[in-house]
């Protein structure tokens, strides 16, 4: 299944429309090529419209947000709606602020979501309207944990299900569902917390998953969030003394570059609820 996912990508190389934020803009793009796709960035409104209806797929980040790219994120989400492209939305940092908030639950609204990836205190702003966040981190009080996690599922398979689309929640365990099943990942180190944008890379990654595998979407997603996190355990093995977070970075690219099918198969750690 996974291995299929990671084929896919391989052979059709997703074309994928980046609007991200300028924190990890490089990161992003450099995972995309990675994994096997190919990354487009433009974010000008008088650019999207066209951008989008080249490409397979679009990824929607806040990380980053200024009045000027709010009307491009929505043309360019309207463009690949009209177009049936698969529409990813990452609202970095959703309940920090009113206009974050407010500009995620509009996107949320307006257009028509394939998946919503963020951290758990993100994921709980879009479900209940408001909340709150660390800067863009999760608050330890939401955090899914061995304690926590049958309530979680329950509650990220009833949001999937709410909005109709794959509902991705990324932290110590990683939860994926479309509303009917929900696989719990335990890939990953936490080591990632302390590069700037894996989150961000991974919301990139899963575009290109999604584009490349329409009839296997929910597993698609599930199989990028276990490629992210069994990256992060192989480059973490691969650190030498001496070595840090920029190092880290760059080790988890290139694992992702060198992922292969049955790698990614027998490290994938996950179970299905």
């Amino acid at each position: 299944m996974f291995q299929e996912c990671l084929n896919n990508v391989r052979i059709r190389v997703p074309l994928v429309h980046n609007i991200t934020n300028y924190v990890t803009v490089n990161d992003v793009a450099n995972v995309l090529l990675a994994c096997g796709g190919s990354p487009i960035m433009s974010d000008d409104e008088g650019d999207v419209e066209e951008i989008t209806s080249i490409c397979g797929g679009l990824n929607i980040n806040i990380g980053t947000l200024n009045k000027n790219t709010i009307p491009s994120m929505y043309l360019a989400g309207r463009k690949a709606n009209e177009l049936g492209h698969p529409v990813l939305l990452d609202p970095v940092g959703a309940g920090a602020s009113t206009l974050r908030t407010q500009t995620a639950l509009g996107l949320m609204k307006e257009l028509k979501l394939t998946a919503i990836r963020g951290n758990i205190s993100e994921i709980k702003t879009l479900a209940f309207g408001s909340g709150s966040t660390k800067g863009v981190d999760a608050d330890v009080a939401d955090a899914v944990t061995e304690e926590t996690l049958d309530a979680s599922v329950a509650f990220v398979k009833s949001f999937a299900k709410q909005t109709g689309a794959i509902v991705a929640v990324t932290g110590a365990i990683d939860l994926v569902s479309d509303g009917e099943r929900c696989f719990c990942i335990r890939n990953g180190r936490p080591e990632m917390g302390r590069i700037t944008g894996t989150g961000c890379q991974l919301s990139g990654l899963m575009t290109a998953y999604l584009v490349a595998n329409p009839e296997l979407r929910l597993e698609a997603a599930a199989a990028a969030v276990c490629l992210m996190g069994l990256a992060g355990e192989i480059a973490y093995e691969k650190l030498l003394p001496g070595e840090g977070n920029s190092t880290y970075r760059n080790r988890i690219i290139d694992a992702i570059y060198c992922m292969d099918a049955e790698t990614l198969a027998q490290g994938a750690k996950y179970e299905i609820r």
